[in-house]
């Protein structure tokens, strides 16, 4: 399977205000884990290790 870098979130705006709505009262240290904490909740979502590698290349 390949990564998809397409658009594919309905609403990104929405999403956006949400994501950061969600960091809101946190200092750095807490937004940090947080950001942590969804990245291995959606990379487990993903599960594919080979879509994982290449989102973590792409993110660089």
């Amino acid at each position: 399977m390949m990564l998809n870098l397409t658009p594919n979130i309905p609403d990104p705006d929405g999403f956006y205000q949400e994501l950061i709505a969600a960091h809101e009262g946190m200092t750095k240290e807490q937004s940090d884990a947080f950001n942590a904490r969804l990245i291995l909740t959606l990379a487990n979502h993903i599960g594919d290790r080979d879509v994982i590698s290449q989102a973590l290349e792409a993110a660089k």
